[in-house]
């Protein structure tokens, strides 16, 4: 049994990822000077019940502390976002979206939903099916979601 790189799984994963990512990244970098660690701390901070840690985000997003904590500066250079230490813990920090935040976060998602349907009106509704039950399976068995 020989490999081939254009048939393994996670190759062929991390390519469609790359090219999907760089599909949205004229909104999120282009029209909002983001990185995508930026965009990605973001967006969780914005589904976000609350606050949450910089530890979560990096459980979460599966980027490096590092990246999150450079991401986590930028916004909060912006005034998108704001840190709160523990009052049990002070090594903790809540991370919450500002007002502005929000607002950012709201027309920045709005722009990137209209682009994630361009890209999915190229599917037809059974590819679409298809695609949404493979990542269902995936995610499954991966141990993402039950």
């Amino acid at each position: 049994m020989s490999f081939r790189l254009d048939d393994f799984l996670a190759y062929r994963l991390d390519r469609i990822s790359e090219a999907v990512s760089r599909h949205f990244q004229p909104i999120y970098r282009d029209q909002h000077g983001m990185t995508r660690p930026e965009w990605k701390v973001l967006a969780h901070l914005g589904e976000a019940d609350g606050s949450l840690t910089a530890r979560e985000i990096v459980r979460r997003t599966g980027l490096h502390k590092t990246k999150v904590s450079r991401a986590v500066s930028a916004l909060q250079s912006r005034r998108w976002l704001e840190r709160n230490r523990d009052e049990t813990d002070r090594r903790i920090e809540h991370l919450t979206l500002t007002r502005t935040g929000r607002k950012g976060y709201d027309a920045l998602t709005t722009l990137l939903k209209t682009r994630e349907a361009e890209l999915l009106n190229r599917l037809s509704e059974k590819e679409l099916e298809t695609v949404g039950s493979a990542l269902a399976i995936l995610d499954r068995v991966t141990g993402r979601k039950s």
